[in-house]
């Protein structure tokens, strides 16, 4: 688990894609904690060190057949409840499987809002209502799922602001050939915004 603590009363829980808490994670949790936030990032992948990228389909299949949505879920809600206690708001943010994670926290009532990046899992799991606000950002080139179908299925839900955003999987991350400096810059903002907006 990676922590920065300042003794905020926010705290967010950064959730990694399946490579693990590797470079772009690390960076994450040190720009919330610039921003006066603690963030902490916790390792789904039962201990194990990150995947390189290179390792993608080793990764992917270490994460669906070594850990899983459910076991995930389940290590992420114990996070929440020992947070919960300690800070007066608790933020969920994940990328890829870890947005589809974030999501699934949204109904929760464990975190106070949730955010997620390329979550492309969230269409098996349209039966979640969000308790609490939740800022989805999809990228324009999706080669995994259709974007806009998933988009016409959740925009209607309360408490969700969906973002497309220009780009492929991968856009807001530095150590991705998908990186998209401009698109990355434009979410920054986006979330900037919305925690603002709930942080009282």
């Amino acid at each position: 688990m990676l922590a920065y603590i300042h003794h905020s009363n926010t705290v967010i829980i950064v959730l990694h894609e399946i490579y693990g808490i590797n470079k772009h994670i690390i960076e994450v949790c040190e720009k919330f904690s610039e921003y006066g936030f603690d963030s902490i990032a916790p390792n789904l992948l039962n201990g194990r060190e990150s995947f390189y990228y290179d390792q993608e389909a080793i990764a992917y299949n270490y994460f669906m057949n070594s850990v899983g949505f459910e076991s995930a879920f389940n290590q992420i809600k114990e996070v929440l409840r020992n947070v919960r206690t300690n800070y007066k708001k608790v933020y969920v943010l994940g990328y890829s499987v870890g947005a589809t994670l974030a999501w699934l926290c949204s109904d929760t009532g464990l975190c106070d809002l949730a955010i997620g990046f390329y979550g492309s899992r969230i269409r098996d799991y349209l039966e979640i209502k969000p308790a609490c606000p939740v800022l989805l950002f999809f990228p324009t080139e999706e080669k995994a799922f259709d974007v806009d179908n998933l988009l016409s299925r959740i925009s209607n839900f309360d408490n969700i602001q969906v973002k497309k955003i220009s780009g492929q999987h991968g856009f807001a991350n530095p150590f991705s050939q998908s990186y998209n400096k401009r698109s990355s810059i434009k979410t920054c903002t986006e979330i900037l915004s919305f925690i603002k907006k709930y942080n009282v």
